[in-house]
């Protein structure tokens, strides 16, 4: 891991530090050009969006610049960072977003006191972008801040922690379900890990057919006894009954589905699960339990992970920025349910599709085909934009 850190930091810091840089997309190299680019030249567009914002669109990088925008409150898997702190990963989405689905970004990291100063903040800055994804925000407030931003603003808002994950664990389980043999309808579906990202799974799973979901924290089994919930996990809550933690439940379940913490699937647990067992474990850095450990207690178990050093990761990178080149290119007002159901069965399909050559090229690989060891696709694959960005697109219009 030393000389992990030391290529990171290197990596980060050499040439020149940061990950981004601002580049012209105009030619500026005469007097004529610097007299269109700025004063006279430039009150015309100017007046045009006066008279008529959507002209902005035309005018200006509006339509293909997302803001991808942070309090730092929950860092990747480091917690409460600060907002500075959080840059290196915001840089980082920015350079996603880019190399995948040709969209500009600016990152934004917010020093707020309350989630209602940072939601001014949101809304004070929003004229400037197409799109806002929302990134690396702690729940609870990540619910509120994005609920109240998508009322306020007539442009895409997207907790990315939140759908980006659920998109492509419903892309994911749809075809791990394919191969075990099993049925999203009646598959026994099991969570550890109720926060933004379990939460915002489980309702995805519901709305696309999922019948039995058991939501499952720290404190135990989510019923609807419990004192402690808040708005957005207390939908998901069960009718009380003598089960009360995850032990109890994961007999015979058929999914277990982990946003939770290293080591937190007992191996005793893996044995009881039914037959064809599916555990998606995506604590990061390390998982609930390693692929290994799961193989050797059950030779007919399916795993994925939220690491790229395991087959079968479960990556944001699949998602967010075909989700927003589809939004901006139908210049579409908010994010929808139908448009990352699209975005998951575009994905779903994909990936039962031959690999083309870039993509084993890519990685190393002399082969790859849909099964236990691939149920995704894989970031670098050139059919990504195409597909899923022109599913979401036709969804939103």
């Amino acid at each position: 891991m030393d000389d992990l850190k030391k290529r990171a930091l290197d990596y980060h810091q050499f040439p020149i530090p940061g990950k981004l840089s601002v580049e012209s997309s105009k030619p500026c190299a005469t007097q004529d050009d610097l007299s269109l680019a700025y004063t006279p030249g430039v009150a015309a567009p100017v007046r045009e969006i006066h008279e008529d914002p959507a002209n902005a669109y035309k005018y200006t990088n509006k339509g293909n610049l997302v803001a991808v925008i942070t309090d730092g409150t929950a860092v990747l898997g480091l917690g409460n960072m600060g907002a500075l702190a959080s840059k290196p990963v915001m840089e980082g989405k920015a350079v996603l977003f880019k190399r995948f689905a040709g969209i500009d970004v600016f990152d934004i990291e917010v020093n707020a006191k309350t989630p209602d100063d940072f939601i001014e903040t949101v809304v004070n800055i929003a004229p400037t972008f197409g799109g806002i994804n929302l990134e690396d925000i702690a729940a609870p407030h990540c619910f509120y801040i994005e609920n109240e931003l998508k009322k306020r603003l007539d442009i895409p808002v997207f907790h990315d922690d939140q759908h980006g994950t659920a998109v492509i664990v419903a892309a994911a389980l749809l075809n791990a379900l394919s191969i075990q043999g099993k049925k999203l309808s009646k598959a026994k579906i099991v969570f550890l890990g109720a926060g933004a990202a379990g939460c915002s799974c489980a309702k995805l799973l519901k709305l696309m057919g999922a019948t039995n979901i058991t939501m499952t924290d720290r404190s135990g089994i989510l019923d609807t006894n419990r004192s402690d919930l808040h708005d957005n996990n207390r939908e998901l809550a069960v009718v009380p009954s003598d089960a009360k933690v995850l032990a109890d439940v994961m007999p015979d379940a058929d999914v277990f589905i982990g946003v939770s913490a290293k080591n937190a699937l007992d191996a005793s647990l893996i044995k009881s699960m039914a037959k064809n067992p599916i555990i998606f474990a995506l604590a990061n850095p390390d998982p609930e339990v390693l692929p290994s450990v799961a193989h050797a207690i059950r030779d007919d178990v399916l795993m994925a992970t939220g690491r790229s050093d395991f087959p079968n990761q479960v990556n944001n990178a699949l998602c967010f920025p075909y989700l927003f080149r589809g939004a901006l290119d139908a210049k579409a007002r908010q994010i929808t349910e139908e448009m990352k159901i699209a975005a998951a069965h575009a994905l779903s399909e994909l990936a039962r599709e031959p690999v083309p050559a870039e993509v084993l090229q890519a990685y190393n690989l002399t082969e790859l085909k849909f099964g236990k060891e691939y149920i995704i696709p894989k970031p670098f694959d050139p059919r990504l934009l195409a597909r899923v960005a022109g599913a979401v697109a036709k969804a939103a219009k």
